[in-house]
């Protein structure tokens, strides 16, 4: 993520899947794409076109085989 990013720039959509990710992480140290489609209520693809978006640009990063985390932000998700 560069500096000065702005989170005000996200779609819902990517806004909804960075939140299922933060949500998931906290609960067990990663997010798994399957969870995350369920959580965000979205469809597949639409989750793997924001991940890209989201990784792209540092707010998640991939762990793993299927697994996401977050990047590091300079704002704050409360859960």
């Amino acid at each position: 993520m560069t500096e000065g990013h702005d989170v005000q720039e996200l779609t819902d959509v990517d806004i909804y899947v960075y939140e299922a990710v933060a949500s998931q992480t906290v609960e067990s140290g990663e997010a798994c794409f399957a969870g995350l489609v369920r959580a965000s209520g979205l469809t597949e693809d639409e989750v793997r076109r924001s991940l890209a978006t989201l990784v792209q640009d540092g707010y998640v990063v991939p762990k793993g085989d299927d697994g996401y985390g977050l990047g590091p932000h300079t704002f704050e998700v409360e859960y």
